[in-house]
């Protein structure tokens, strides 16, 4: 697995979305005080998946919120950015799989206190090289199902992805079954 370097900008800015998704044409600087009350930014990710199953998970950098936990490729989507779009480059820029938007398929939508998160699968090439943005991730597995879960029980996996996979595993398990 090869590293690649990528310099955080300060200067994200997030669309500001309403409870059912819909932007309300405010965005918002990332790290700027005052979230509006009961709004709400996009936090894509994605669970690739191979032939054979194997699903790739990716260990957050160790100074990220949530540092050294276990997670599916993903991130916030930027203003102007649709899902499946935010969905793909994430996926690109941490991992180096190139997926299009077009072949993601949307598993279900999961509601947090200000932010909603998209959650996708897809079926990656082959065997494909990762190439691994060291900002945001320190290592990648190719895992079985039964891992995620053990991780998951294990407290391994970064914190959000507790509440996450009990709303989403049951349906991203079925939907990978059936595509395989």
């Amino acid at each position: 697995m090869r590293r690649k370097n990528r310099r955080v900008d300060s200067g994200e800015w997030w669309d500001v979305l309403d409870a059912d998704g819909m932007p309300t044409g405010e965005t918002f600087l990332r790290g700027a005080p005052g979230w509006p009350a009961a709004r709400f930014h996009l936090i894509v990710a994605t669970r690739v998946f191979r032939n054979g199953g194997m699903v790739l998970l990716t260990q957050r950098a160790p100074a990220k919120e949530f540092g050294r936990g276990w997670e599916f490729p993903g991130g916030i989507a930027l203003a102007g950015e649709a899902s499946r779009i935010a969905a793909s480059r994430e996926l690109l820029e941490e991992t180096g799989i190139p997926i299009p938007s077009e072949d993601l398929t949307l598993v279900g939508r999961f509601i947090e206190t200000s932010a909603l998160l998209d959650f996708y699968i897809a079926q990656a090439p082959s065997d494909p090289e990762l190439h691994l943005q060291a900002s945001e991730v320190m290592t990648a597995e190719w895992v079985t199902p039964a891992e995620v879960e053990r991780r998951l029980d294990a407290g391994t996996m970064a914190l959000p992805w507790s509440a996450r996979l009990e709303a989403l595993w049951s349906e991203t398990k079925s939907m990978i079954s059936t595509a395989r």
